[in-house]
């Protein structure tokens, strides 16, 4: 049995997206059996926005159907599978799973490459990794201009196939990051792609993260939209509120 297969059996929809039902510890498990498989795979974190562009999105959608392994990424989620009587056990936050997943590619020698950010922003948090986990093996770090509209650029691909990674962390934001990691996901095979959204820009102080109460509550998104409103108003006052009436719609579809 494979992680995806494994997986599967616990695997629930919240909207049009697949959700495993899976711990933090269980997830850096089975990310760690994906990369001993030595297929490739992708590794995604759904939360509000991703469930409401997965409604109207369908190359979104195609990712997803795709992904190896797809982790909670917010309490309104666990709110959704617990109104759905398909309880998820626990949030995964990509931004928390990345330094635990860096010190576990640490202890198991994985090769590990960061593409994403800002210019500059990759490298420097390698060199924030380095310190915090001086055995992490970093081979490679890109923050290219990636389009998805049109044919996968190899150049960029080849680029990280050339550094032989175990890991990519692609720090790309939705759709984009999942919708290129499908893209790539065979090029890049045996490599595992961890979608991990705006975790760069954390690591290294050009965004702050909620105080852990606000995302325990599920008010993170409040934090935030306070923090930078100019650029994600639009994401959580006109398209985010969409959330409620899909899972609204999978009631009434259960009834």
């Amino acid at each position: 049995m494979t992680a995806a297969d494994s997986t599967a059996a616990t695997r629930i929809r919240i909207g049009r997206l697949p959700v495993d039902a899976v711990t933090f510890d269980g997830a850096l498990d089975a990310i760690e059996a994906l990369v001993r498989e030595g297929r490739g795979g992708t590794v995604f974190t759904p939360n509000v926005d991703h469930v409401v562009i997965a409604d109207e999105d369908e190359r979104f959608r195609a990712a997803y159907a795709q992904v190896s392994l797809s982790l909670a990424d917010g309490m309104p989620v666990l709110w959704a599978s617990r109104l759905l009587k398909r309880p998820l056990p626990e949030k995964v936050s990509g931004s928390d799973l990345v330094l635990p997943l860096v010190r576990r590619a640490a202890e198991r020698g994985w090769r590990v490459h960061l593409l994403g950010g800002g210019e500059g922003v990759a490298e420097r948090v390698k060199r924030r990794l380095e310190a915090d986990v001086p055995a992490i093996r970093i081979v490679g770090t890109s923050s290219p201009r990636i389009h998805v509209d049109g044919p996968l650029d190899m150049t960029v691909v080849d680029a990280v196939r050339a550094k032989k990674p175990d890991l990519v962390f692609v720090a790309l934001g939705a759709p984009k990051q999942e919708i290129w990691s499908e893209q790539a996901r065979a090029a890049l095979s045996p490599a595992v792609l961890v979608g991990v959204g705006g975790s760069f820009d954390f690591l290294v102080g050009e965004q702050k993260r909620a105080p852990a109460w606000m995302s325990r509550s599920g008010l993170e998104w409040l934090y935030r939209l306070g923090s930078d409103p100019k650029r994600l108003w639009r994401r959580y006052l006109l398209r985010d509120p969409k959330f409620a009436l899909i899972v609204a719609r999978e009631l009434r579809a259960r009834r």
